[in-house]
């Protein structure tokens, strides 16, 4: 009985104005873009769903449900989230044994794809691999003890790619509360495939549960629409979430403070900080994870990287407390630089390399502040914080 409580506790099952959202976003459709001369590949979101799960079945690869996750899953829930919707996440919940199971499933969604390529294609010619090359952001394989998933993200140039996650098993599935909904697509997809004349209306539709792998359901979805920062064993989450923290922050998102529910924000900020530094312990591998995570979530927003720098530097600067000085003057550096390098791109610097970088006093920090100026205050003169001993990083273009 505590069981059935719980789960119904951490479910809902959506409302029309929230069922049409889904069905917008799954029948919507995204251009794959292929490098070189390959074609651009017209996708919608069940249709790519439908090709794979087929493939998968022939292979006898069982496939216990589909969702969606992540920020696309937030955006049908509440519609104003706040997280900027983009990357459509799919889940296939399924068993992975062993090495050839995951090798099959990186050969069903290659072989997908060629469901997508235009007919004057001469499709027979084309290898796997090659597609891989083609339309393939990125792959990653996970296997330990905990964790058994794959993952292949489908390039689109701004940003909106599409990810298919084949999940075996997988201890942690979310970082915040406002991140932790999936919905079941199952009915959905269902109703696709037998209703193909009956359109869908208030009394004409699936039930669809979507539900919150943080706990509670209602207590999530209040989060995101206040735009709260919750979360439980942040210690946890790969890189403790202090990058995706950030990001959060950036889109007008806050942390509790002591009074409110979940931890508060200092001792927060410290957890994440604490596990970023634990997991990426040395600067090449910090600098390597920034660019990795500007380079992913910032397409076509190149102008708010410089804001969002600020923020990490503010956070990591405040919070710090697990490094040694050293190490913390040196990570602050880092973020510093990356900053200005993303103003320098972002403004009328005609050659970003003529940038130096040294120390100066703090009198030109404003409020404490390096992202309260902006390229018309300071003209060729930018400046960040970097620690509590009135030193900054002053960047002057030559």
């Amino acid at each position: 009985m505590d069981e059935e409580r719980k789960e119904r506790k951490r479910s809902s099952v959506l409302n029309w104005e929230q069922v049409k959202r889904l069905d917008t976003v799954l029948t919507e459709s995204i251009p794959i873009h292929g490098r070189w001369s390959f074609p651009t590949l017209q996708m919608k979101p069940r249709d790519i769903v439908k090709a794979v799960r087929c493939r998968m079945a022939e292979q006898n690869i069982c496939v216990r449900e589909v969702r969606l996750n992540g920020s696309a899953a937030s955006h049908v829930l509440h519609e104003d989230s706040g997280l900027g919707y983009k990357d459509l996440d799919l889940i296939f919940c399924t068993k992975l044994k062993d090495e050839l199971d995951f090798q099959t499933v990186k050969d069903i969604v290659l072989d997908a794809l060629l469901d997508f390529l235009p007919e004057i294609v001469n499709k027979t010619k084309i290898t796997p691999s090659t597609l891989k090359e083609a339309y393939v952001q990125k792959m990653v394989k996970v296997c330990n003890d905990s964790d058994r998933w794959s993952l292949i993200s489908l390039s689109n140039n701004s940003g909106k790619n599409v990810e298919l996650k084949f999940v075996d098993s997988l201890r942690r599935q979310f970082e915040f509360s406002v991140d932790s909904f999936q919905i079941r697509l199952d009915s959905l997809l269902l109703f696709y495939e037998c209703s193909l004349e009956n359109l869908m209306s208030v009394s004409f539709h699936p039930s669809i549960l979507a539900e919150s792998v943080y706990g509670d359901f209602s207590e999530a979805l209040d989060h995101l629409r206040q735009r709260l920062i919750v979360t439980h064993n942040p210690e946890e989450i790969r890189g403790g979430g202090l990058l995706k923290y950030c990001h959060l922050l950036l889109r007008g998102f806050q942390a509790p403070n002591r009074q409110e529910k979940g931890i508060y924000r200092e001792l927060l900020q410290r957890y994440m900080c604490s596990r970023f530094f634990i997991d990426f312990p040395r600067a090449s591998e910090q600098h390597r994870k920034l660019e990795s995570y500007l380079q992913s979530h910032f397409v076509g927003q190149e102008e708010c990287k410089f804001a969002y720098l600020s923020m990490l530097h503010d956070v990591v600067r405040e919070s710090s407390m697990c490094l040694m000085n050293r190490e913390r003057c040196r990570v602050l550096e880092i973020i510093a630089a990356m900053a200005v390098r993303a103003l320098a791109e972002h403004s009328d610097v005609p050659n970003v390399e003529n940038v130096t970088c040294y120390y100066q006093p703090a009198p030109y920090v404003k409020d404490g502040n390096f992202s309260n100026y902006s390229v018309a205050q300071v003209q060729n003169v930018y400046t960040c914080e970097t620690d509590q001993s009135g030193q900054v990083w002053l960047c002057l273009f030559i």
